[in-house]
C-alpha cells in the first residue's frame, strides 16, 4: 500500500510536472496560452500538496488559480480591450509587490504555525508570499514577476527536497533556469516593441 501510494504520487507529479514545464515555456514566449497549461498544472498539485501536507501550497495553488484565469483575460483584454503590453512596474505596483509578500508571510506563518500541523511554517509561508506577488505581477503583465517568482523558486528548492518531492524540486529549478531566461526574453521583446515605436514616430 505504501509502494502504491508513492507510485501514484510520483506518476501525478510527473504528470503535473509537464504541464508546468509547457506553461512556463510559453509564459517565457509571452504567450497567453501559458494560463491554460497551467490551470491543469495548478489543480494536479493541489492534490499532491495535500497529501504532503504542504498546507500553505494549497492556498498558494488556489491563488494560482485565480491569478491564472483573471491573468489570462487581463492579457487578452488589458484595461482598454487591447491586449496588454509588457511593461516595467511603477513604484506603487513596486510597494504593493512588497506588501503582497509581507502580508501573506505574517498570516501563512500565523496559520501554519498555531493551525496546521506543519513542521515548516516560516519556509512555507516565505515561497507563499513571494509566489503571490510573483503571480499578481505576472499577470499584470509586469517584468518584476521574473524576479519575485525567482526568489520563491530558490526558496522552494530546498523545501521540495526536504520532502522528498524530488521531482518537483527538479521542476523548481528547471523555473528558476526559465524565470532567468524570461526575464531577459522579455526585457527584449519591451526594446524591440520602443525600437518599432521609434521608427514609426
Amino acid at each position: 500500500m505504501i509502494e502504491d501510494f508513492f507510485t501514484q504520487l510520483t506518476w501525478q507529479q510527473a504528470l503535473g510536472t509537464t504541464f508546468g514545464v509547457v506553461q512556463v515555456l510559453l509564459a517565457r514566449k509571452n504567450n497567453i496560452h501559458n494560463y491554460l497549461f497551467g490551470i491543469v498544472s495548478i489543480l494536479i498539485s493541489l492534490f499532491v500538496m495535500y497529501r504532503s501536507k504542504l498546507y500553505a501550497d494549497i492556498i498558494l495553488n488556489l491563488y494560482y488559480l485565480v491569478m491564472s484565469i483573471y491573468g489570462w483575460f487581463y492579457w487578452r483584454y488589458g484595461k482598454k480591450e487591447e491586449e496588454t503590453p509588457i511593461s516595467y512596474s511603477s513604484k506603487s505596483e513596486h510597494l504593493k509587490a512588497l506588501g503582497i509578500v509581507l502580508t501573506c508571510f505574517a498570516i501563512m506563518s500565523y496559520w501554519l504555525r498555531f493551525h496546521t500541523d506543519s513542521d515548516v511554517p516560516f519556509w512555507d509561508a516565505a515561497v507563499s508570499g513571494f509566489t503571490w506577488a510573483g503571480m499578481w505581477l505576472m499577470a499584470k503583465r509586469k517584468m518584476e514577476n521574473w524576479i519575485f517568482l525567482n526568489i520563491s523558486n530558490s526558496i522552494a528548492i530546498p523545501l521540495l527536497i526536504y520532502k522528498e518531492l524530488y521531482i518537483y524540486a527538479g521542476l523548481t529549478i528547471f523555473l528558476f533556469i526559465v524565470g532567468t531566461s524570461g526575464y531577459f526574453k522579455w526585457r527584449k521583446i519591451i526594446k524591440n516593441e520602443k525600437r518599432k515605436e521609434a521608427a514609426s514616430a
